[in-house]
């Protein structure tokens, strides 16, 4: 496993409903930064997403956003930044994102965040990448998809080696632990040629 330099994290452009979630976003910074590992996000200043940036920032750590140029007054572009990228769609800056981080975290968030990471975990899955996918599960917020994700495995629509693929810890150190030891699993598809 190459060392961790960056660590994209997928999170809400709002704050939520619980406090914890800000909190934790302000961990998972103090975590990232504790590790000199550098911070890349969606380039919001608002919501889950500015509480992980602007905490970044305070504790002298590299925060580099991306966001598309339809977005930057939407979402309220970030900018003081460590860098800022402007692409012109959100394939762009999904692609961005991913070619300047070593992994990948879900705090909490919405349609953009399970987007985000349903896709680049579906990379892995793919064998397009071998970078670590996870979720920061606070206060149980991914619980149900969680249970869902384990349902898909029973019913064999996603394989077990798959699945394991996307880590969950409720711990942003714990986290990072098991990014720092991942081992990519070897992929396989789930149907082989001989069997159709």
């Amino acid at each position: 496993m190459k060392p961790l330099k960056n660590i994209c994290v997928y999170c809400g452009s709002s704050p939520g409903r619980l406090k914890a979630y800000a909190d934790a976003a302000r961990a998972l910074a103090e975590a990232l930064v504790s590790r000199n590992i550098g911070l890349v996000y969606g380039g919001a200043s608002i919501g889950i997403m500015g509480a992980v940036a602007d905490h970044v920032l305070q504790l002298g750590g590299k925060a580099v956003g991306v966001i598309p140029e339809a977005l930057m007054r939407k979402e309220v572009a970030h900018y003081r930044l460590s860098e800022l990228y402007v692409t012109q769609s959100m394939h762009e800056r999904k692609m961005r994102m991913a070619e300047l981080s070593d992994g990948f975290i879900a705090l909490p968030g919405g349609l953009g965040t399970l987007e985000e990471l349903f896709e680049i975990w579906t990379w892995a899955q793919l064998g397009f990448h071998d970078k670590p996918c996870g979720l920061l599960n606070v206060e149980g917020y991914y619980d149900p998809l969680i249970e869902f994700l384990d349902h898909a495995v029973t019913e064999q629509f996603v394989h077990p080696s798959h699945r394991a693929i996307l880590i969950v810890e409720s711990d942003p150190e714990k986290l990072l632990d098991r990014f720092a030891n991942y081992q990519p699993p070897i992929v396989k598809t789930w149907v082989e040629k001989d069997e159709i």
